[in-house]
């Protein structure tokens, strides 16, 4: 038997130019029973390669068998998406800091109570894929409640962030519902990004995609085995403190950095004098977003991000 495939379109709100606001969707009921999974992209705009990777997952389904439902969100935060932009441009708010939302709020409040609603309260396993912006390129992947499945995802770091009584550290995120209030499996995939050719990100996306619906069963086949991974306790991220031509120095992602290397320089496009070193934080580090080529950057922009190695698990 095959897959049935079917649309929704839930509204939330009017726009000022008089078209309605509303989410798009996908639900995909297999012929036998298992699981619901939300898998969704892009809650921040500039973060493009998830819905890529959802893309072609969705090409797959016609002819891949599932148990269970998927329930796919492929552009979380559709106005952010159009204009490449991280933030709702209507007010810009952070979606990602205004969960569960409020339906009575303002736009990003209220979108976030939708996704809330019609998506994040109605599955049982949450999929959630994030990626560098236009300029920097990431690949780690967080353990939250279920590592077993986010080591399947195939990544070579993976990030255990530091959880208390009162949740997770992360206030606002889609994690206050999925974690803290319904206590789902979730798995948040950072990868891809930056300007370089996403192909090669898309194809590993898709793959460890795929890795993770068969670990829960959702569609047949053997698990393919994880590669030597290292679990880190900590992350730093670090920010230039002048503007100008980021020139990266530091090792490839997923490699190690020791104290005394430079993780990049900022250069004036003017002068082409330095104006910064950026050197790396811990003793010792590991590689986990990085600007893949020269790019132009304002001060305080994203630059890199490096795990911590002191402590850190295979």
């Amino acid at each position: 038997m095959t897959n049935t495939m079917t649309i929704r379109r839930p509204k939330f709100t009017t726009h000022a130019d008089g078209t309605d606001a509303y989410l798009t969707i996908h639900e995909i009921t297999g012929s036998q029973p298992g699981p619901t999974v939300g898998i969704s992209a892009a809650i921040h705009g500039n973060e493009p390669t998830g819905t890529e990777i959802i893309l072609e997952l969705f090409r797959m389904l016609p002819t891949l068998p599932i148990k269970g439902k998927l329930v796919l969100l492929p552009v979380a935060n559709p106005r952010a998406y159009a204009v490449n932009h991280r933030f709702t441009p209507i007010d810009e708010l952070n979606l990602n800091r205004e969960f569960p939302g409020d339906p009575k709020g303002n736009y990003t409040q209220q979108l976030a109570a939708a996704i809330t609603r019609e998506f994040l309260e109605v599955i049982d396993v949450h999929l959630d894929f994030h990626s560098g912006t236009d300029r920097p390129t990431v690949d780690y992947i967080y353990i939250w409640n279920d590592e077993a499945l986010s080591r399947s995802f195939g990544s070579k770091v993976l990030y255990r962030p530091v959880q208390t009584r009162e949740g997770t550290t992360f206030s606002g995120t889609t994690k206050v519902v999925t974690l803290d209030r319904r206590n789902i499996p979730v798995v948040v995939v950072e990868l891809g990004g930056g300007i370089v050719d996403q192909k090669p990100y898309v194809q590993r996306g898709i793959a460890g995609l795929l890795n993770m619906l068969r670990q829960l069963k959702v569609i047949d086949g053997d698990v393919v085995p994880p590669p030597k991974q290292v679990v880190v306790p900590a992350i730093k991220t670090i920010r230039p403190t002048q503007a100008g031509i980021l020139e990266t120095l530091a090792p490839p992602l997923g490699e190690v950095i020791r104290k005394g290397q430079l993780l990049g320089r900022v250069v004036s496009p003017y002068t082409f004098e330095v104006l910064e070193e950026i050197p790396t934080p811990y003793d010792e580090g590991i590689m986990i977003l990085s600007h893949l080529s020269r790019n132009l950057v304002e001060s305080g922009d994203y630059g890199y991000m490096v795990g911590d190695m002191n402590g850190a698990q295979p």
